[in-house]
């Protein structure tokens, strides 16, 4: 009998476990569908989700389902905009829950978000996107313990690594919760429970452009009492911490279906100073349980009233300090004659009607004073400002009483009486003759870095005097870097750049004897993410330099010296305009090279790659100093580096820069016309021309003659086209056209009409016993084929092909001449030599019919033969001729004999 039981025990066992195994394979299917379906039928949005998970074993004795890249899209007139996203959902329930019918509604007892995000926005309309409920047809809606196919049945909860996101377009309000980690534990089945919560988050506010908290760390313990009858939730006991500041608070929040009904009050639960220091962020009040400190700092306040479409609740919030000091045991001075005495309040439940009464504000350190009082009305709507501050301030003694962040350390003497009236509206429309602001701001010694500057930059002196609608900047004299500098001018906007978010706007006098225009070029680090697949890991970081962003000024340059890099300009004077990121030059002028350069272009960093765009007018600059110091001119003529004189040249180019603001050579296009002045060539450094010469033995490149050489090229993707143009060597010119890329791969072609006498003694002599006139000036054409790279070039020409062809034409005219027949021959090969060197060049314009008439007049005279008798003597000036016979006979031995090396046989066929 007791093993039958245990067989039967046995069984069930196997069975239960075989159903923990095989349903998730059947109920996973139901729990999507469930969830999909009900939300998607019952809200104006779309849920999905990439998987669904259910697990028996992980929570026995409650099944746990799993969602993953859970997502709810809303639908107009948020058209995919995202409400709600989250890694992972996991939901835990009894595990008979799971086999319900369909109408039956599922209790849920635990939920876990992680790396959630829920973002609430109001439209400028105040149209909210998680009004996302489908409005039934039918108007009487059935009470149901459901809620979408589940019920509520929660004993814990738990959010982690999430944000939570509310902008307000209608009212320019933005709250964030970043790193928001919240737990609850508590019976929520139950009419009445108490919730224990835990919460963390860093907070963010910001209204009308201004913000008011940057991350600030909030921590809140609370034991909330629920009723859920009365929709009731009472603070019981709690403790928050705003950055280090701790608050308790009382009351409670009564949510209905029209308005919550909130009252509510904290204070800080002791009056010791430290509580101000709590106030700040803990990156700059550091550490503050051994500050030493006296006097009290008390915040106290209470917000009681309606939350509606109209109202908030009202609230009155003092904030109140009476000559208290505080010193940090690491720091040499201390804060004294500290008095606070601030009140914000709202006493009509109206936005709008929420004001900042700043009575008193102020603190010593050592003897020196710092006042400030202000009365801010409205503040939630069109804020309106009343201020007044002055004081004087030795800024090296705040880091000495404060521990600021090395990157805010300040130096100098801050002098200050100024007074202010404006209201946010006409900031926002630009509108500053309806803002007042009087008074004086001086500095002198003045030390201040900043990320969007290169160096640090020190001010010896500046002076500000605040007008009506303007600021006069009467002096700005200091150094950053190499540079000096000593400004004056008019900044027409500071309200706006302080409180709009807008660029620095006005008009400047820039002088300086050494100006270098990398101190004013900033790093912008960059962070490129590993590759999509996976590899890669972790970042790269790059770093681009960066046009400030913040100014919009027009600045009147003169400049004793301007440094690019290597480069040095010299009395610069022109136009600089800033804006977007962009630098625009107007009719600038400098001395450079010995000689004077104008530019008018501009420069972008606005892009992700920054560009350029620049006209240049070049006016006898030294050669060799621009083509050896300037990259660009290397590459767009490295041949040039080798000449001596001066440049005058018109450039117009354009492309992408660097991160660091150098052109990007294979992004360049332009054109570029020169007109060089020089007589002297350095040649020891030209291998293109040396491998020239070495081809063409005749030149001497000492004897070149580059007076008044004009040229022209255009270059674009990377590749240089030189326009035909000529020099002159002696008697020959030269004509030179091609192309070479930025790398400086060559493809040039010289060609040349070299007259015979530069092509040996062998051509020299053959013309010479010709003794024809017509040859006298004979010319080839000779071409030489440049390629290969710069530094190892590959010359070609046909020089040797065409002496050689040239030769052979000489030798058979002179054969032709010595015998008695072939008279026409000669005189088509004298044609064909004078005509086929006519035809190939372009430099000597000879008419090709004259020089055949002339040849055949020639050759007639000499070749004619006029047949005597055979026993007469034939008279020439009373001298005896011989035979016809004869003479051709010794002619032909003597001067063959001596070019070909042979004897004529006596007789001639």
């Amino acid at each position: 009998m007791g093993k039958k039981i245990l067989k039967i025990v046995g069984v069930i066992l196997l069975l239960i476990i075989a159903v923990l195994i095989a349903a998730p394979f059947f109920l996973e299917a139901k729990i999507g569908d469930i969830i999909k379906n009900n939300v998607n039928n019952n809200v104006n949005a779309t849920l999905d989700f990439s998987d669904a998970n259910l697990s028996l074993f992980s929570s026995f004795p409650n099944a746990e389902v799993k969602f993953k890249n859970v997502v709810l899209i809303n639908k107009a007139p948020f058209e995919g905009d995202t409400l709600f996203k989250a890694n992972t959902l996991d939901l835990t329930m009894g595990i008979m829950q799971l086999f319900k019918g369909t109408e039956d509604a599922i209790a849920i007892n635990n939920i876990y978000l992680d790396g959630a995000l829920l973002n609430v926005v109001f439209d400028k309309n105040e149209n909210a996107n998680y009004d996302i409920t489908v409005v039934s047809e039918n108007t009487t809606v059935e009470e149901s313990n459901s809620a979408e196919g589940f019920s509520f049945d929660l004993q814990s909860y738990e959010i982690s690594n999430s944000k939570i996101y509310y902008t307000d377009k209608s009212m320019g309000i933005t709250l964030k919760l970043d790193d928001f980690q919240h737990k609850g534990t508590g019976d929520l089945s139950l009419a009445t429970s108490v919730l224990d919560t835990h919460t963390d988050a860093l907070v963010s506010f910001e209204m009308d452009s201004v913000n008011y908290l940057n991350k600030n760390k909030v921590k809140l313990d609370a034991l909330i009492g629920i009723d859920l009858n009365q929709n009731k939730y009472s603070f019981l006991k709690n403790e928050a911490l705003v950055n280090q500041l701790p608050l308790v608070f009382d009351g409670f929040v009564v949510v209905n279906d029209e308005n919550q009904v909130i009252d509510l009050t904290f204070k800080t639960p002791s009056s010791d100073f430290k509580n101000f220091l709590g106030v700040m962020p803990e990156i700059y009040s550091k550490n503050i349980e051994n500050v030493t400190t006296t006097g009290d700092f008390i915040v106290n306040g209470n917000f009681n009233g309606i939350i509606d479409d109209t109202h908030i609740p009202k609230f009155n919030i003092e904030i109140k300090s009476d000559n208290a000091s505080f010193k940090y045991p690491d720091l040499p001075k201390a804060v004294r004659n500290v008095f606070f005495d601030i009140q914000l309040n709202n006493k009509t439940g109206i936005t709008e009607d929420t004001y900042v009464d700043i009575n008193k504000a102020s603190f010593m350190i050592d003897e020196d004073k710092f006042n400030l009082t202000s009365n801010i009305t409205e503040l939630m709507g069109n804020t309106k400002v009343k201020a007044h501050v002055d004081g004087v301030m030795n800024l090296a003694n705040i880091s000495k009483a404060y521990p600021v962040p090395a990157g805010y350390d300040l130096k100098g003497l801050l002098k200050a009486d100024i007074t202010t009236v404006f209201d946010m509206a006409s900031v926002e429309k630009k509108q500053y003759e309806k803002t007042n602001t009087n008074g004086d701001l001086s500095v002198a010694n003045f030390e201040y870095n900043s990320e969007e500057l290169a160096n640090p930059v020190k001010f010896t002196k500046a002076s500000l005097t605040f007008n009506p609608k303007t600021v006069t900047l009467n002096s700005l004299n200091g150094t950053t870097g190499k540079t000096d500098f000593d400004v004056t001018g008019t900044i027409n906007n500071l309200l706006g750049f302080m409180f709009n978010d807008e660029k620095v706007e006005g008009n400047f006098n820039l002088k300086s004897e050494r100006f270098a225009l990398n101190d004013f070029m900033v790093a912008e680090t960059e962070t490129t993410s590993a590759t999509s697949n996976g590899e890669g890991g972790g970042t790269v970081q790059t770093e681009k330099i960066k046009i400030p962003s913040f100014l919009d000024a027009t600045i009147n340059a003169n400049a004793k010296q301007v440094m690019y890099d290597d480069i040095v300009l010299s009395d610069v004077t022109g136009v600089l305009k800033i804006k977007d990121e962009t630098a625009t030059l107007s009719n600038m002028s400098s001395g450079l090279f010995g000689g004077k350069m104008s530019f008018n272009g501009e420069v972008s960093t606005k892009n992700e790659i920054s560009t350029f765009a620049m006209k240049l007018d070049l006016n006898q600059l030294g050669i060799q100093e621009t083509f050896n110091s300037i990259e660009l001119f290397q590459t767009i003529a490295p041949i040039a580096q080798i000449l001596k004189g001066k440049l005058t040249s018109d450039i117009s180019l354009s492309g992408n820069l660097t991160d660091d603001l150098l052109p990007d050579l294979l992004s360049l296009s332009g054109d570029l016309f020169a007109d060089l002045m020089t007589d002297e060539i350095s040649t020891e450094s030209s291998p293109v021309l040396n491998s020239l010469v070495s081809k063409l033995n005749f030149i001497d490149l000492k004897q070149l003659n580059l007076k008044d050489l004009k040229t022209s090229l255009s270059f674009k993707d990377g590749i240089v086209t030189v326009k035909p143009f000529t020099i002159n060597y002696k008697d020959i010119s030269i004509n030179i056209d091609g192309s070479h890329t930025f790398d400086k791969k060559l493809n040039y072609k010289a060609t040349m009409q070299v007259p015979a006498k530069y092509l040996g003694s062998e051509i020299t002599k053959l013309i010479a016993k010709i003794d024809d006139t017509a040859l006298t000036d004979l010319k080839i054409p000779v071409i030489a084929n440049i390629g290969g790279l710069y530094n190892s070039p590959q010359v070609t020409t046909d020089l040797t092909s065409g002496v050689k062809e040239l030769t052979t034409k000489l030798i058979e005219v002179e054969k032709q001449k010595l015998i008695n027949k072939g008279t026409d021959k000669a005189k088509d090969l004298i044609g064909s030599i004078l005509s086929g060197n006519q035809t190939k060049s372009d430099s000597i314009k000879k008419d090709t019919t004259s020089n055949k008439q002339k040849a055949k007049d020639i050759l007639g005279g000499i070749l004619a033969t006029k047949k005597p008798s055979d026993s007469a003597t034939v008279k020439k000036d009373s001298v005896p001729v011989k035979n016809e016979k004869e003479v051709v006979k010794e002619k032909a031995k003597d001067i063959l004999g001596g070019l070909l090396g042979k004897k004529k046989k006596d007789t001639v066929n």
